[in-house]
C-alpha cells in the first residue's frame, strides 16, 4: 500500500515565505487576491488562490462531494479583476455543468467584494486534475492550481510506494508583464517548476525547487502543466519514468526517459529511487512551435533556467553536476492505452460514429491585432452565457450565441470531430473539451486510425500541416461545453466553440439561486456608474 506521507516546503523569496503546495480540500475556502511575488526573482503584481503560486493543492477521494468557496477580493485594475474558477478535467455530471467555471458559457464571473460556492461530486473520477480562472488572460497572470481525487482502491497501487502533496510537479511558464501586456508572440520569461524558477540574465541565487526522495522508494509523480502557451519536454536526468495515468484515466504502464507535454495535460509516472545519493536535474524545456506566436521562453539549462532538482536524502544541498541524455524511449501518444475499458465508442471502424463534425481551424491578419477562427468564425465571449440563454429559452444553434460558435448536440450519440493541422500560425495547438474524456482515434505525426485501444484523455494536440488529429466521444453529459485551444492567448483571441449536449434536458435544469445572481451582479460591475 502507498505510504500517504505529509511534507511541507517551505520557499522564499524576497522576504515572503509560502508553503509550496499545501493542501486543502474537499471542503475549504479559496480567496483570489492580488499579492507581488517573485517566483523567478522578478517582483510583479500577481492574481493568486490564497496568495501563493502554485495556488494550493485541492485534493479529496473519488465518490467526494467538493464544496469550494471562492471569494474574490482583487483590487489591481491593470489586471482583470473579475474571476472564475474552472475545474479542468472533472466532468461535472449529475447536473452540476453550471459549476464548469467557464465565464461566458457556465456562467457569469465572480466580481469583486463577491463570492460563489462551487458545489460538486465526483462519483466516477479519479486522478490527476487542475484549476485555473477561466475569464480573459488571467491564469496566464497566476490563478493556476493542482487538484488530485485519490482512488483508495487505484489498480496502480502497487507500483508505488508514496503518493501525496510531495510529488505533485507543476510546469508553468512566466510573465515579467501583466497578461494582457505581453506582445506578440507571447515569448515567457521563464519556466517555473512548483513556482519557483530563473530567467535569462536574472539572479542566479533565485531558489530553484527541490523534490525529495529517498533511496529504494518507489514514487508516483503527477506532472501537471498549467502553461499559458508553451509545451514541454519533461525529463529527469538518469532515470526512466513509467506512465501509469493520462489526463484523469488509468493507462497501461509505459516506461518512457522523456515526456512531451502540452498546456493542460496531465501525466501521473513512477521514478524508482535507484540511482545513487546525489542531485540530479529534472528539465522542462520549452518546445518550439510555429510563427507568428513565437517559441515561448529560452531554451536550454545554462544558470539553472527551466530546472529544477531531485535530490536523495542524505544529498548535500547543492545544484546538480548531472548531465541530460539523448532520448532513446520518447513518449508516443499511440504507445499509451487505457487500463480499463479500451476501445473508441462506436465500433472499431471507420464510419462508426453517429455524427460527424470537422473543425477547420485558421488565423486572420487584421489592423487590430491576428485573431483565430474555427470553421471561419471568431468566438467572441458572448455577454449572457450560453446555458443562461438556453435557460432563458433559447435551444437551437441558430439562436444562441455567439453566432456561428455554438454546435448542438443530440443525446446519448457518438461524435466524431476532425480538426485538421492546417500549420497555422501557432501550431500545434492543445485542444481541452470541456465535461468529457474523448478517443484519440488518430493522433498527431500519424496517418492511422486505432478504435481498438486509443489513448482517452481531455487535451490533445492537433499537430502540424499533415495532420487530421480525429477524436470520438458520446453525448452522455447534458450541457453546453466549450472546446478551445489550451494556449490561453489563442483562446482569447478566438480559438473555440460551444459544443451544447442535449439542450431540452438543459433547458429544464435547475440552478442554484447564488448562480443566478451571478450575472445582475456582473452586469452592474461593468456599467458606467460601477463604483
Amino acid at each position: 500500500m502507498p505510504h500517504y506521507a505529509i511534507q511541507t516546503t517551505v520557499i522564499t523569496c524576497l522576504g515572503l515565505v509560502a508553503a509550496a503546495l499545501a493542501a486543502i480540500g474537499p471542503t475549504t475556502n479559496l480567496n483570489i487576491v492580488n499579492a507581488v511575488v517573485a517566483p523567478d526573482g522578478f517582483p510583479r503584481s500577481t492574481v493568486l488562490a490564497d496568495g501563493q503560486f502554485p495556488g494550493p493543492l485541492i485534493r479529496g477521494n473519488k465518490g467526494d462531494k467538493f464544496s469550494i468557496n471562492v471569494f474574490n477580493a482583487l483590487t489591481d485594475k491593470t489586471m482583470e479583476r473579475s474571476t472564475s474558477i474552472h475545474w479542468h478535467g472533472i466532468f461535472q455530471q449529475g447536473g452540476t455543468n453550471y459549476e464548469d467555471g467557464a465565464a461566458s458559457v457556465t456562467q457569469c464571473p465572480i466580481v469583486p467584494k463577491n463570492g460563489y460556492q462551487y458545489d460538486f461530486s465526483v462519483p466516477d473520477q479519479a486522478g490527476t486534475f487542475w484549476y485555473h480562472s477561466h475569464v480573459g488572460l488571467q491564469y496566464c497572470d497566476g490563478l493556476r492550481g493542482p487538484f488530485v481525487v485519490y482512488d483508495p482502491e487505484d489498480p496502480h497501487q502497487s507500483l508505488y510506494d508514496v503518493d501525496d502533496e510531495s510529488t505533485v510537479i507543476t510546469l508553468a511558464d512566466w510573465y515579467h508583464l501583466p497578461a494582457n501586456k505581453v506582445p506578440v508572440p507571447f515569448n515567457a520569461d521563464s519556466t517555473l517548476i512548483n513556482g519557483l524558477g530563473r530567467y535569462q540574465g536574472g539572479p542566479k541565487d533565485s531558489p530553484l525547487s527541490v523534490v525529495n526522495v529517498t533511496q529504494g522508494l518507489r514514487y508516483r509523480f503527477r506532472l501537471v502543466s498549467m502553461a499559458c502557451n508553451i509545451r514541454y519536454n519533461f525529463t529527469i536526468d538518469d532515470h526512466q519514468m513509467t506512465i501509469i495515468e493520462v489526463d484523469g484515466v488509468n493507462v497501461e504502464p509505459l516506461v518512457v526517459d522523456s515526456i512531451q507535454i502540452f498546456s493542460g495535460q496531465r501525466y501521473s509516472f513512477v521514478l524508482e529511487a535507484k540511482q545513487n545519493v546525489n542531485n540530479y536535474r529534472i528539465r522542462a524545456e520549452p518546445r518550439e512551435i510555429l510563427p507568428v506566436f513565437g517559441d515561448g521562453a529560452p531554451t536550454g539549462f545554462r544558470g539553472g533556467i527551466n530546472s529544477a532538482i531531485l535530490r536523495y536524502a542524505g544529498a548535500p544541498a547543492e545544484e546538480p553536476t548531472s548531465h541530460q541524455s539523448p532520448s532513446v524511449i520518447p513518449l508516443l501518444e499511440t504507445n499509451l492505452h487505457p487500463l480499463e475499458n479500451p476501445g473508441a465508442p462506436g465500433g472499431h471502424h471507420k464510419g462508426g460514429a453517429d455524427v460527424e463534425l470537422t473543425l477547420n481551424l485558421a488565423q486572420v491578419v487584421k489592423p487590430t491585432g491576428n485573431v483565430f477562427t474555427i470553421n471561419g468564425v471568431t468566438f467572441e465571449p458572448p455577454s449572457v452565457p450560453v446555458l443562461l440563454q438556453i435557460l432563458s429559452g433559447s435551444t437551437k444553434a441558430t439562436d444562441l450565441l455567439p453566432k456561428g460558435s455554438v454546435y448542438t448536440l443530440p443525446s446519448n450519440k457518438v461524435i466524431e470531430l476532425h480538426i485538421p493541422g492546417h500549420g497555422i500560425a501557432g501550431s500545434p495547438h492543445p485542444f481541452h473539451l470541456h465535461g468529457h474524456t474523448f478517443d484519440v482515434i488518430r493522433s498527431a505525426g500519424n496517418s492511422t486510425y486505432n478504435y481498438a485501444n486509443p489513448v482517452r484523455r481531455d487535451v490533445v494536440s492537433t499537430g502540424n500541416t499533415s495532420d487530421n488529429v480525429t477524436i470520438r466521444f458520446v453525448t452522455d453529459n447534458s450541457g453546453p461545453w466549450m472546446l478551445h485551444c489550451h494556449i490561453n492567448f489563442h483562446l482569447n483571441t478566438g480559438m473555440a466553440v460551444v459544443l451544447v449536449e442535449d439542450v431540452e434536458e438543459i433547458a429544464i435544469e435547475a440552478v442554484p439561486k447564488d448562480w443566478k445572481a451571478l450575472c445582475p451582479k456582473y452586469e452592474h460591475f461593468n456599467s458606467p456608474f460601477q463604483e
